[in-house]
């Protein structure tokens, strides 16, 4: 049985359980409330591990991921980046190959092409590479107090880990513009009505988990080869619509090397950092 498994040694920055309340589920919350589970290299890492894991272990058949505390993942730890930013490490050639050598993307998750289903339980801020994880999602479940954003741009970077063909995918190319050109948050009940992006809204944190544990335990009741043969078509339909060889194409660009190796990114980080408004320069492009 499902809750007799030995789960992967992980960090207390990720809480791995197998819920009773759903058959043949592993739960995973991500757990640094306290920096809006912002993701490290750490936690990534673990995630990585963990998921791996989750694809082989041939008793596990869903995955639901949320976050602890008032956030799901308000994206990238920028502290994290910012060093990497000034230390090098995040230079342009640096970044794209990183990016498309990692074939899991943000979280070993906003590229995963898993074979079995995620659910993505949204308790709060999903912002940047959060919202990433969950434009890849399956099935999203969402609390009306979410909200959900791609603000990169504000802080003179970009949504690199996947989620911009996705979002056109999802929303088209108007809804897809208001979002990653102003950077602007979508509250929850906009995510579902008008974006798709959620595709169950509740309408307190208390319904939330009971919701996503009733999604699971229904894939559950079904056959799990006709649910992974099932999922593998809609990951190749995903695929041949062009998502990923677009989201490719665009980090090989010269355009996107500029983002990475430009002042205006490292004066974004600083401006963070330093809880001030960015002072832009002229675009390098």
């Amino acid at each position: 049985m499902a809750s007799n498994l030995n789960t992967p040694a992980h960090g207390d920055h990720l809480i791995v359980s197998l819920p009773d309340e759903a058959p043949h589920t592993l739960l995973l919350t991500l757990n640094r409330p306290k920096q809006l589970n912002a993701m490290n290299a750490a936690l990534e890492k673990d995630l990585e591990r963990v998921l791996d894991w989750f694809e082989r272990e041939k008793e596990l058949w869903v995955c639901i991921v949320t976050g602890n505390g008032r956030a799901f993942c308000a994206g990238m730890d920028l502290k994290e980046w910012r060093q990497s930013a000034e230390d090098g490490s995040g230079s342009g050639a640096a970044q794209t190959d990183r990016l498309v050598e990692n074939p899991h993307g943000f979280a070993s998750l906003s590229r995963r092409q898993c074979r079995k289903p995620i659910i993505a339980a949204v308790n709060g801020i999903a912002f940047g590479g959060g919202c990433e994880i969950v434009l890849n999602c399956d099935l999203v479940v969402a609390a009306e107090e979410s909200t959900f954003a791609l603000p990169e741009v504000r802080r003179g970077v970009i949504a690199a880990a996947g989620g911009i063909p996705r979002i056109y995918s999802a929303a088209g190319h108007h809804l897809a513009a208001a979002m990653m050109l102003t950077g602007d948050p979508v509250p929850a009940q906009l995510a579902h009505s008008r974006y798709n992006l959620v595709t169950h809204l509740v309408p307190s944190l208390s319904a939330l988990l009971p919701t996503a544990f009733t999604l699971a335990r229904s894939i559950a009741a079904c056959s799990p080869d006709a649910i992974q043969a099932t999922k593998h078509a809609l990951n190749l339909a995903r695929q041949d619509s062009g998502i990923e060889s677009s989201w490719v194409k665009w980090q090989e660009s010269a355009e996107v090397k500029a983002v990475w190796e430009g002042e205006n990114m490292r004066e974004g980080l600083r401006a963070f950092g330093e809880k001030r408004p960015p002072r832009w320069g002229p675009a390098k492009l």
